[in-house]
């Protein structure tokens, strides 16, 4: 009686056990699938909009844009003339001497009022100038500034164009990778039903005392093996979904994968391959393109910044002195209003001749910057024609694995299911149809990988030769 009742309580057991494990499994599927219920799914077009009116870092790409265009407005204001106008009114001695002095700074000055002996009687008078100057010519130099302003916002441009680019590659690389953690945690939940079905049998042939307790404790230890595994995968997919949300302005629970597109996109690539074009300049080359050309426009402003400079002048001023005529001194009162008028037109040419040295040693080092960005721009050419040669190789690659995948994964279904059928009549160990169990679950992951390998291997090659729009066809 007592043999009996430990077997009951045991059998209990294992059911009590069985029954947390299954409402644990359910509770975590659950989770896991709620995001993906409670919202409708979100198409790739769609999310590339939101993520190109949204994205914080294109935002601030977008601002720069407008600085550099603002700062090439800026220079085209060189070419205006400069017209001062000031005034002042003063109360002083009016001693003086003969004499030439260079001004160093704020130098106070008077004119006249030469005599033997100081003499300290105030004096007033007062002085108002209009100046005029404008550098009419500067044999290029003006023309070589706005040149070089307008390669720097063409810069600016294809940075902002090369920045939506590479943010438009990830958004569309982030969406392939959600699209590719469904189905992996479709699998992983295959593998905790199929190791629940396991579990069931051993409860069975222990029950019926076939199996030792033990395989219920492996059985349980795979199960939350699997488990694990589905948490994991649930942290990419949720790492992921955050890092979209915060490019496209939405909450991380909208960003779910259109399933249905992965079916459409695989059955489409299959039958109707991309046609690339080639013709199309990649934002890189486009960007390095337009450093070339601002860099040269650098060299032509240094050679044409160091010429003559013609400049026009013209001034009129009036004044007035309490000092008379006589040499006599009248009242303070006399000093205010303008008493005698002049005006000054003139035509002058400004060079400096130790600048031929100063341009040759400036030429020189602009020159040198000249030669790094081409090699550059070189360089980077070089990288795209390898970049493009190299997806061929990996999508040639990828279809092969593609073709073979299957294969195996069907090899593995069948040895699991063989394996579980030997263990249910006790033929093997509980060993055996784990590894089995394992090994088709790899498998799965592997058709899994494989396909989506196929797919980021088309990726690569439209983004290398700038088809993207011809891939973005495929989800429409």
């Amino acid at each position: 009686m007592g043999l009996q009742t430990f077997i009951y309580f045991k059998i209990s057991f294992y059911m009590f056990q069985k029954l947390v494990l299954m409402g644990h499994v359910l509770l975590c599927c659950s989770l896991f699938s709620y995001g993906q219920e409670s919202h409708v799914p979100i198409k790739l077009n769609q999310l590339l909009s939101s993520v190109t009116q949204h994205a914080p870092s294109l935002r601030t790409d977008y601002v720069r844009t407008k600085v550099q265009q603002a700062r090439a407005a800026e220079a085209k204001n060189n070419r205006l003339p400069s017209l001062q106008l000031s005034y002042q009114a003063d109360v002083g001695s009016n001693n003086n001497v003969p004499g030439p002095y260079f001004g160093f700074g704020l130098v106070p000055t008077n004119n006249g009022g030469i005599r033997p002996n100081n003499n300290y009687q105030a004096v007033s008078s007062n002085l108002g100038i209009a100046a005029f100057q404008w550098e009419v010519y500067n044999f290029g130099q003006f023309n070589a500034q706005d040149q070089l302003a307008q390669a720097e916002v063409t810069v600016e441009n294809r940075r902002f164009e090369q920045s939506k680019y590479d943010l438009q590659s990830f958004t569309i690389y982030s969406y392939l990778q959600l699209l590719k953690l469904h189905d992996l945690i479709g699998i992983q939940s295959r593998s905790i039903a199929r190791n629940q079905e396991i579990r069931q049998s051993i409860f069975a042939l222990v029950k019926s005392g076939i199996r030792a307790g033990v395989d219920t404790s492996m059985a349980d230890a795979e199960i939350s093996r699997s488990q694990l595994g589905l948490i994991e995968l649930d942290n990419q997919q949720q790492q992921l979904r955050i890092q979209l949300a915060t490019l496209a302005g939405m909450s991380p629970a909208q960003i779910v994968a259109d399933t249905t597109a992965e079916k459409i996109l695989f059955e489409q690539v299959k039958n109707a391959p991309i046609e690339l074009d080639g013709g199309r300049q990649h934002p890189m080359i486009a960007y390095y393109n337009a450093l070339f050309d601002k860099t040269k426009m650098e060299e032509k402003l240094v050679a044409n910044s160091y010429r003559p400079k013609l400049f026009l002048s013209g001034a009129v001023w009036g004044r007035a002195s309490s000092v008379h005529s006589d040499n006599s001194y009248g009242s303070l009162a006399d000093g205010f209003g303008l008493q005698r008028g002049n005006y000054l037109v003139g035509l002058g040419i400004n060079y400096n001749l130790f600048d031929l040295r100063r341009k040759k040693v400036k030429l020189n080092t602009q020159r040198l910057r000249v030669d790094e960005a081409g090699q550059k721009l070189q360089e980077q050419q070089a990288n795209i024609a390898m970049n493009i040669a190299q997806s061929a190789t990996e999508v040639a690659t990828a279809e092969r694995r593609l073709k073979e995948i299957p294969r195996q994964t069907k090899a593995a279904n069948a040895a699991y299911r063989q394996k579980f059928s030997l263990y249910k009549n006790g033929l093997i160990d509980i060993v055996e149809v784990n590894v089995a169990q394992n090994m088709l679950n790899q498998a799965e992951r592997d058709y899994i990988t494989a396909k989506y390998n196929y797919y980021l291997a088309l990726f690569h090659q439209v983004v290398a030769q700038n088809n993207v729009d011809g891939f973005l066809q495929l989800f429409n």
